[in-house]
Parts: structure tokens; C-alpha cells; sequence
């Protein structure tokens, strides 16, 4: 101006030379001189960010090649982004803006973050309380975050073309983290709301919302390359891992499911000529006895394989009584696991194999006295070959542990595993009572 130029036009070269972000950086710099606490806040947040972010990447690689350090890296990494990261982030976002508004924003988004990297942590981890704070992050984002977002756009003046856009916007998201919601606790219609959802915000919001922010522009802005990557990175993925992988999945499941029923029906067979053969040719009454304990058992476990069905394919309170994936052959149901209209409900776990409820109450007891026989016939020192067999504890825990959550698929699973090893460890009592008298 000195010169001779005139303010405006002096103005004008200033603000192209210090670029859009100068003024902002002019601040933090200022900040970070004056303000101490600001300083250590946004050393930080940008050491605590770049570690975490590295750990959990690493742990990711650990656990692909089942290398154990993965599960305490994992841990650590989360809880650095989540205890660490987002609480630094918070401090420099409101030291840098002063905005009450924008901090309740920030709070919110703090919460959703947090509880959703601990719940994720949690899930991978297979730790009680995942589902629960997973729900509580998605119900943020939804019930709060995403209203907010919508209500800022909608007071922005300068772009009124842009409402209809954002309106829609909003409602995409809102399906596909509702559907996201409904996938985690196993509630139908979750695959059709984040399909309808990803639909809504690929095919008709993204371009959309690029015509009329660029539609005059001749070149691609950064911007519009980071929105592309975004959608590739984060959601095209999570919506074909929803369609995809989620049906192959429950097709190995399937599979491996009558594999393991196959086996069954075999073990079952040779296990009651072995009881036949022993019967005539050496008349013991302990093997007669124990060939009748284990059908009584087995007989408990498939009247909770078959309670479970009815239930899942029941309505709330009134399970179904000849559900068309149950079909008899005479000595017990055989399921039709290909057919279960509910094959993730986790009501039947909850109402047949939980702890304190009455079929399992039945099953632990008649489970307890198998033991103390096995023990009275085959000897104790023979306990240590048989019993682990006998313990389902590991996937049926025999103590509620917050939100019983296990789904049908998996429950019957656990039951059919549980009658192979009843099976096998007839077959070893059997081998271990006839040995001295084959020896003589």
C-alpha cells in the first residue's frame, strides 16, 4: 500500500501469498508460544495419534499371521487412541476455536469415538460388554451426531440449493447406521437398512452433492478426491463385507455344522455295536449301564437343540411346536440348519443353555453324576484322559457374564461338539473297563 496499491487489491495478493489456512496456522503457532498447556496437549495428541495408529496396524498384521503379541498390542493401541488421542484432540480443538457450540459437537464426537474403539477393542477380544458399547457409540452417532451435523448445514445460508442434498444425506446415514446397529445385536432387516443406506448415499447423494459443489470447476480439487477415497476406504467395504462375507460365512458355518452331525451319527453307531458286542460276550452290567447313561444324556442334549429351534423360530414367548427344521428319525430331531429363518438369534442361548435357566440347570446336574460314574467304573486315574472332555465351560461359561448374546448357530454348534466328546468318552471308558479282562 505503500507503493501505491491500493488496499483491496493489496489485500487480495496477501491473502493468495499466506493461502486459506495461514491465518489458522498463525493462530496455533500463537498458541503453541504462549499457551504451555496447549503445547504439551498438541505434542500429544500428535505422538499418542501416530502411536496408536501404528500399533494397531501392526496388530492387525500380528493377528492375520496368529502371532501372539497381537491381542496386547491390540489393546494397547486402542487404548492410546482412545485414552490418550481423543481427550488431547478435544483440548487443542477448543483451545484453537472458543466455540461453546462446536465444543458440545466435540464432546459428543469424543464419546462416539471413544466407546466405539474400546467396543471394537472389546468385540476382537471376545471381552463382555462389546455389543453394549458399540450400541451406545452407533445410538450416539445416530440420536445426536448426525441431527447436529444436519441442523449446521441447514442454518448455512450461503448454499439453500444444498438442503435437499443434505436432508437426503442424512437420511442414508441414518439407515446404514441403523442397519450397522442391527447387525451387531443380530436384528433382522440389519442387511436391507445398510444396503437401502449405502444405496441412498453412493447412487443418488455423492453425485448429487459433486454436481453442484464442482459443476462450474475445470479441474479436481483435493477435496473431491478425499470424498472418493473416503467412501472407497469406509463404507463400500463395510456394505460388501455385509452382502459378501457374511453369507459365506454362514455357509462354512453350515457345512462344518453337518460335518460335525455326521460324525455324531457315526460315532453314535459304533459306539452302540461296541456296547453290543461287550454285552454278549462278557455280560458287564457297568458297561450295559454305561451305555444307558450316555443315551439319557445325549437324550438331554438334543431335547436343547431341538427347544432351541422351536424358539427361534417362535414368536417372542411362543416357540413354534413342529417347526419344519426339526425332522425326526426315530431316536432323535435332526435339524435342518440350512432352513432357520434366525440363524444369529441369540433368544434361544439365552432361554435353553444360560446359565440358571432350567435345561441347563438339567444338563449340569446330569452331566455331574455321567462324571461321578466314569469315575466309580473307569478309576480316577483315568479321569485326567476323560474328563476334559466332558468340560463345556469354555463355550458355555457356567456363570452369566453381562448380556447373554450367544446366537443360535453357535449354541448348536457347542451342543453337537458336546455330544461327539460324550460319545468319545464312552468309547475310552468302554476300552479302559474291558482291558484287564481282555488281558486275562
Amino acid at each position: 500500500m505503500i507503493s501505491g496499491i491500493p488496499f483491496s487489491e493489496a489485500y487480495r495478493k496477501v491473502k493468495e501469498k499466506m493461502g486459506n489456512r495461514r491465518l489458522k496456522e498463525i493462530q496455533e503457532e500463537t498458541l503453541y508460544a504462549v499457551d504451555t498447556k496447549y503445547r504439551k496437549m498438541k505434542k500429544t495428541m500428535k505422538i499418542s495419534g501416530v502411536a496408536g495408529t501404528i500399533m494397531l496396524s501392526l496388530s492387525a498384521l500380528l493377528k492375520i499371521l496368529h502371532i501372539p503379541p497381537a491381542g496386547a498390542l491390540l489393546t494397547l493401541g486402542a487404548l492410546t487412541l482412545a485414552l490418550l488421542f481423543l481427550p488431547s484432540a478435544l483440548v487443542v480443538l477448543w483451545k484453537e476455536t472458543h466455540n461453546t457450540r462446536k465444543l458440545f459437537l466435540f464432546i459428543i464426537t469424543f464419546l462416539a469415538g471413544s466407546s466405539w474403539i474400546v467396543g471394537i477393542l472389546f468385540k476382537i477380544q471376545h471381552w463382555p460388554g462389546a455389543v453394549l458399547l458399540i450400541t451406545l457409540s452407533l445410538a450416539t452417532v445416530l440420536l445426536l451426531l448426525i441431527p447436529i451435523l444436519l441442523i449446521s448445514k441447514l442454518r448455512e445460508k450461503e448454499n439453500p440449493e444444498k438442503i435437499p442434498v443434505y436432508a437426503t444425506g442424512t437420511f442414508g446415514l441414518v439407515l446404514y447406521f441403523a442397519g450397522f446397529l442391527f447387525k451387531i445385536n443380530h436384528w433382522p432387516l440389519a442387511g436391507l437398512l445398510m444396503s437401502a443406506g449405502a444405496l441412498i448415499i453412493f447412487l443418488v447423494v455423492f453425485p448429487w452433492y459433486v454436481w453442484l459443489t464442482w459443476r462450474e470447476e475445470k479441474n479436481i480439487t483435493v477435496k473431491y478426491l478425499f470424498m472418493v477415497i473416503a467412501c472407497l476406504v469406509v463404507a463400500l467395504p463395510t456394505t460388501l463385507l455385509n452382502m459378501g462375507v457374511q453369507q459365506s460365512y454362514e455357509t462354512g458355518f453350515y457345512t462344518h455344522q453337518y460335518q460335525q452331525e455326521a460324525l455324531y451319527n457315526y460315532q453314535r453307531e459304533r459306539n452302540n455295536a461296541e456296547a453290543l458286542v461287550y454285552h454278549f460276550m462278557v455280560s458287564d452290567t457297568e458297561i450295559r449301564e454305561l451305555h444307558n447313561r450316555t443315551n439319557e444324556l445325549l437324550v438331554i442334549v438334543n431335547e436343547m437343540e431341538a427347544e432351541m429351534v422351536r424358539i427361534a423360530e417362535g414368536e417372542p414367548g411362543r416357540p413354534m411346536q413342529n417347526p419344519r427344521q426339526l425332522v425326526s428319525d426315530g431316536v432323535s430331531s435332526r435339524i435342518r440348519y440350512f432352513n432357520l429363518s434366525k440363524p444369529f438369534n441369540p433368544s434361544p442361548y439365552a432361554l435353553v443353555a444360560a446359565p440358571g435357566t432350567e435345561p441347563r440347570q438339567k444338563l449340569d446336574g446330569a452331566m455331574k453324576d455321567y462324571v461321578e460314574f466314569l469315575t466309580g467304573i473307569a478309576g480316577s486315574e483315568h479321569m485326567p484322559l476323560v474328563g476334559p472332555l466332558l468340560d463345556y465351560s469354555s463355550w458355555f461359561p457356567s456363570m452369566r457374564a453381562g448380556k447373554d448374546d450367544i446366537a443360535l448357530l453357535p449354541a448348536l454348534h457347542g451342543l453337537t461338539l458336546l455330544k461327539n466328546r460324550i460319545l468319545l468318552s464312552e468309547i475310552i471308558a468302554i476300552k479302559i473297563i474291558t482291558m484287564p479282562k481282555e488281558s486275562e
